[in-house]
């Protein structure tokens, strides 16, 4: 009987846990470069018990890294990465990374996320236009040319399989190994006058809620039920 109250309760705890990362990901599924939350489980034998038992774990996070659609706005201040690299940004914290191309330059020239968050270049310094160059002129390499002259450049970076990541500002990443810079632009590039969204699909993580509210309810009756044999047990023994 013990055995099955610590089991329900390791299920509501990772129950718990996925209905938090669904909700998460919902409220971001409008945020521009948004990567959004999963979260895997494992089971976890005991063998403290006559036999063993099996809970399952508390739950692992992790961020999808699948791309989000490419949506045409026109403005000459949106970049759009094709491809499955990310954009450098310096924050208060480091450098960190998104797929936010939503850009804006200050009037000193400097060109900033719409958080005011620096864009880095492939050397991680940060880029400077000219401010009365005009519009930039940004090409698949992250070349950015104003008036016909070239001023800098955007960095693209790729991000290590293997590494582990944390969340930061404007949608942004912090990987646990170093990024490197992207050479080959087949592959990786910049689209001027576009943003990406969230990788979010809404209806899906929408389905899985009601599906994970389900199996939270499920999972809180069978603790009244255990509950309530435990108390049954209990009066009987202490009857006789």
């Amino acid at each position: 009987m013990q055995s099955a109250f610590y089991v329900s309760l390791s299920a509501q705890v990772s129950v718990d846990k996925r209905l938090e990362t669904l909700a998460n990901n919902i409220a971001n599924a409008a945020t521009p470069g948004y990567r959004a939350d999963g979260v895997s489980f494992q089971q976890v034998v005991s063998d403290t018990d006559t036999s063993k038992v099996a809970y399952v774990s508390a739950g692992k996070d992790f961020v999808s890294r699948a791309v989000g659609e490419l949506t045409k706005t026109g403005d000459p201040y949106d970049i759009g990465i094709v491809g499955n690299s990310y954009f450098a940004i310096r924050t208060p914290g480091g450098t960190a990374y998104t797929r936010d191309g939503r850009m804006r330059m200050t009037e000193t020239g400097d060109l900033q996320t719409v958080s005011g968050f620096p864009i880095l270049d492939a050397g991680n310094s940060a880029v400077v236009l000219d401010p009365n160059g005009g519009p930039p002129m940004i090409s698949r390499d992250g070349m950015i040319t104003q008036s016909g002259r070239q001023v800098g450049a955007v960095g693209l970076f790729t991000l290590d399989e293997t590494a582990e990541l944390t969340r930061g500002p404007n949608a942004s990443l912090i990987p646990s190994k170093p990024a490197t810079a992207v050479l080959d632009f087949v592959r990786n590039g910049v689209q001027q006058g576009f943003i990406e969204g969230s990788n979010v699909n809404p209806i899906h993580e929408m389905a899985k809620l009601i599906a994970t509210s389900r199996a939270f309810d499920s999972v809180s009756s069978m603790n009244d039920m255990l509950d309530s044999s435990q108390r049954e047990a209990i009066r009987t023994l202490g009857g006789s």
